[in-house]
């Protein structure tokens, strides 16, 4: 029968111990991948210390598939810095520019207005309905590095699902069948 063959005998001589053996690491490997997530919240200060560039308008600075660092700190935001930030009603993060910065006299606080290097106005037309400035809680960080062309995983398996579900079949099947 070849390969599914041999696949399908290796699965039934599989073993309980075996198999909760695999079952824990499995578990771990997701815990530690967990663990070092969290550990990067707190380090960086940021919700989510590294996005993806999912659009061109930051080109040509970042391109589509760029991975972005982040980092948030308590320092004021400044003209000129790139920013990651949410919009109220949209679940994906945008990363763009400041362009203008507007220190409330009374308050202290900053308000920012963020434009992409690729576009030609500013955000207000993404920012929500009737909003003409972010605050500080809409921003998740500042970059502060980036790796190019990594982030074409993540873009590929979220515009192709088909190819994720086939790489955690894999994977899976890996797991199951790996006799260590």
């Amino acid at each position: 029968m070849g390969w599914i063959g041999d696949t399908a005998d290796s699965i039934k001589s599989i073993q309980i111990r075996q198999l909760l053996t695999q079952g824990v690491s499995l578990g771990m490997i997701v815990t530690s991948a967990l663990i070092i997530w969290k550990a990067l919240m707190c380090i960086t200060g940021s919700e989510s210390p590294v996005v993806v560039v999912l659009s061109g308008s930051m080109e040509p600075g970042f391109k589509r598939g760029d991975i972005l660092f982040l980092h948030m700190s308590k320092d004021p935001i400044r003209a000129g810095e790139i920013v990651v930030f949410n919009v109220d009603g949209r679940e994906i993060p945008i990363v763009h520019r400041v362009i203008k910065v507007h220190e409330r006299q009374d308050t202290g606080e900053v308000d920012v207005l963020t434009k992409g290097d690729n576009n030609y106005g500013d955000d207000r037309l993404l920012y929500a309905q009737g909003q003409l400035w972010l605050q500080r809680h809409h921003i998740m960080g500042r970059a502060v590095g980036f790796l190019p062309y990594v982030g074409w995983v993540t873009i590929i398996m979220t515009e192709k699902p088909i190819i994720k579900y086939i790489l955690i079949g894999a994977l899976g099947l890996l797991v199951i069948t790996s006799k260590d």
